[in-house]
């Protein structure tokens, strides 16, 4: 890893850098998953937020929820959400967008007057290409993509996952790394000037 391989994480397709993290407990919900993978996904939580000693809450008190998963079949479903509009303004022109650019899945976050991350709702369309994932892969997958604002180019061309040779999906190692060093209580909540990826680079491990 160099500054500039942790620079790309965050710098955007416009060329604006802009980094943000969560800045309260974490309270999770899902929705279009059975009870076992609610287990599933509720683990894939808990081990990311154990890996960057950030708390996880039964609710949060503006929110209620404020990390919300929706998996669904076709984006049409969003429309029958009841009361998703109140949260996702302009929700009509958003699905059809989505249904456009034929999206596996959406990510929209709010934040909080400090610039952390208060909110996140993740969208995802099970199309054929992402059925055929584990549970653990596809889960893991969302919850580390929900921890960080990244760049939309971020993972691209290369998941944040990777198997490891027990078989196990993990996360690749330098991912990992770039959200521990993003957790330390020292850097800010959010940044948009490019040298904090420099504080990050110099964080991580000496042999990342």
């Amino acid at each position: 890893m160099t500054p500039n391989d942790v620079e790309r994480f965050f710098s955007r397709s416009d060329d604006s850098y802009f980094f943000a993290r969560w800045g309260r407990p974490i309270a999770p919900i899902a929705f279009g998953i059975e009870d076992k993978s609610i287990a599933t996904l509720k683990g894939a939580i808990e081990v990311t937020c154990a890996m960057v000693g950030h708390p996880i809450a039964e609710t949060d008190p503006e929110l209620g929820t404020n990390l919300m998963f929706f998996f669904i079949r076709d984006w049409d479903e969003l429309l029958a959400v009841p009361n998703l509009d109140r949260i996702m303004p302009n929700l009509d022109e958003l699905v059809g967008r989505l249904q456009a650019a034929e999206s596996q899945q959406y990510r929209s976050f709010r934040f909080d007057d400090q610039g952390a991350i208060k909110a996140c709702f993740v969208f995802v369309r099970m199309d054929k290409e992402l059925s055929k994932m584990s549970a653990d892969a596809l889960f893991l997958m969302q919850v580390v993509q929900s921890f960080l604002v990244w760049s939309d180019c971020a993972f691209q061309y290369q998941s944040p996952l990777a198997i490891a040779p027990n078989g196990h999906t993990v996360l690749r190692a330098e991912v990992a790394d770039v959200i521990r060093a993003a957790y330390d209580p020292i850097l800010p909540l959010m940044a948009q000037d490019v040298s904090h990826a420099l504080r990050l680079f110099a964080r991580l491990p000496k042999d990342a």
